[in-house]
């Protein structure tokens, strides 16, 4: 079978680990966009650290999980999201305004909205977390 989608493979791995009450969760294959959303998300206190095994093949990433995620996501198609309609995003995905993140990926690099907002970016959607 194809992957569609590494980076929602690997989004819904760790949603499903989360669900089971694991403690940690081994993504495979890896990529810079699935290693840079796992930045956001430890950023964020969402999960714990992870580590990237060297396998000599597509290399694997073991997250220690938290807890604390709730939901995580790939939107796609990844549509674009001015800078105006952020916002309107923010509301649609979002459960609150005080929890969870949605990242962009701009020309500045891959982002959350709120970075984005403060440098008045906008970009095209790749997921959300809470």
């Amino acid at each position: 079978m194809v992957r569609m989608s590494v980076l929602a493979d690997a989004l819904k791995t760790i949603y499903n680990a989360e669900k089971r009450g694991k403690r940690q969760v081994v993504i495979r294959p890896s990529s810079k966009v699935i290693v840079k959303f796992l930045q956001a998300m430890q950023q964020h206190g969402y999960i714990g650290e992870f580590e990237i095994i060297d396998d000599h093949r597509a290399n694997k990433i073991v997250v220690e999980l938290t807890g604390r995620l709730n939901k995580c996501g790939v939107i796609s198609p990844r549509f674009d999201v001015g800078y105006a309609d952020v916002e309107k995003w923010v509301v649609n995905l979002l459960p609150s305004r005080q929890f969870g993140m949605i990242l962009l990926s701009t020309s500045s690099g891959i982002m959350t909205h709120e970075e984005a907002r403060r440098k008045k970016t906008g970009g095209k959607i790749l997921g959300f977390f809470y």
